[in-house]
């Protein structure tokens, strides 16, 4: 293995992730692909068809030159219309289509692993057109991977895997998006203080504090009198994080306490996946 250390961490979180996806989708029948799942708008054929379009964009393939329809109702920006192309150039594709080309990509992404020998600032291509770095891009794959996962676990009724690595490599990407949420989102006042107590198979105790200037940090840290403090389970937590399930749905499994108003208003906007 030739991956810099750096990115092992998310190489190994990608590999368990998308393997556990090939093992839950080999033995689906016809049907089976066609069930909904948490993601909007999309069943569990769109969701392999964007993991194979996600990692053929990794190895370099060009995009494919389609046509969307017009009556896309989840398809609201021109970031979704871009990660769309993947998947509904995929929509027609039988079962045997489906699974022989995602092991085919799995074979070439880890051959790609293996001689990886590029360095982790090294830019690579991003979505709409832009660059990243290799290991903002390596991490994102792994977080993606990890939450279609346990869309496709949800949706087939085998739950599993939430204390996998994918889980704390996406435990740490929603912890970083917690400031911009609480003291920009959902306008927290200056000098306020925000607490997160996440149970469970991934658990974590987090504040968010508010400075007198408006900007947030956030730190493991307990606070004294917090204005908010809301708890809840890693799996709630995580659904809600990243837009599978609305505030509504989930609230015998948050209790919020402090500022009512406040509370709420970050489980509205607490959702950072696009």
């Amino acid at each position: 293995m030739t991956v810099h250390p750096s990115l092992q961490n998310y190489a190994d979180a990608w590999t368990h992730a998308v393997e556990a996806i090939a093992e839950l989708v080999q033995p689906l029948v016809e049907g089976e692909w066609n069930r909904a799942t948490p993601c909007p708008g999309w069943s569990v054929r769109d969701i392999v068809s964007h993991v194979i379009g996600m990692e053929c964009e990794m190895l370099g393939d060009p995009r494919p030159i389609h046509s969307l329809p017009r009556d896309l109702y989840h398809v609201q920006s021109e970031f979704a219309r871009y990660m769309e192309m993947q998947v509904d150039v995929r929509r027609h594709h039988t079962a045997p289509e489906m699974t022989s080309e995602f092991e085919y990509v799995l074979i070439r992404r880890a051959r790609q692993l293996r001689n990886e020998n590029r360095a982790p600032d090294t830019l690579v291509r991003a979505p709409l057109g832009t660059e990243q770095t290799l290991e903002v891009a390596y991490r994102k794959r792994a977080f993606d991977t990890w939450v279609h996962e346990q869309d496709l676990r949800v949706a087939l009724g085998t739950p599993g895997n939430l204390d996998s690595p994918g889980a704390y490599v996406a435990r740490d990407l929603l912890i970083e998006a917690l400031p911009k949420v609480v003291a920009k989102d959902a306008g927290a006042p200056a000098q306020s203080a925000v607490v997160f107590d996440v149970s469970g198979p991934v658990e974590f105790l987090r504040t968010v504090r508010v400075d007198a200037e408006g900007r947030g940090t956030v730190d493991g840290s307990p606070s004294l009198g917090p204005l908010v403090t809301l708890a809840t389970d890693w799996e709630t937590f995580y659904r809600l994080a990243c837009g599978r399930v609305r505030p509504a749905a989930v609230a015998d499994r948050v209790k919020a306490d402090g500022d009512t108003e406040l509370a709420e208003a970050i489980l509205r906007v607490l959702a950072v996946t696009p």
